[in-house]
């Protein structure tokens, strides 16, 4: 990943709640609080650059449509603790207070 977004940040923070849970769509838009219109292109660039897994899940109600889980990948769970190193350490930290 070239670039981490303030919008990548929330959605990775959210993965990292629990690294190891299958997250869906939905849920991560109200926790990142992220449109569908911008999280699932950046869903399938994570997957695409392995930092993601996906799989679908039927539903259990009739006639209701599959949806797509998410998790992050081991190596998606490094690179995501790391960024976020990165970001907190960069436009991440609380301003500097101004000297008068």
């Amino acid at each position: 990943m070239q670039r981490l977004t303030r919008t990548t940040t929330r959605a990775l923070a959210a993965f990292l709640e629990a690294p190891g849970s299958w997250r869906y769509g939905y849920e991560l838009m109200k926790v990142a609080e992220v449109s569908s219109g911008t999280l699932y292109p950046l869903l399938a660039r994570l997957t695409e650059g392995g930092w993601l897994e996906a799989r679908w899940e039927d539903s259990a109600l009739p006639g209701k449509p599959a949806r797509q889980l998410y998790r992050l990948t081991a190596t998606g769970r490094a690179e995501a603790r790391l960024a976020l190193e990165r970001a907190e350490a960069s436009w991440l930290r609380p301003p500097r207070p101004r000297e008068v």
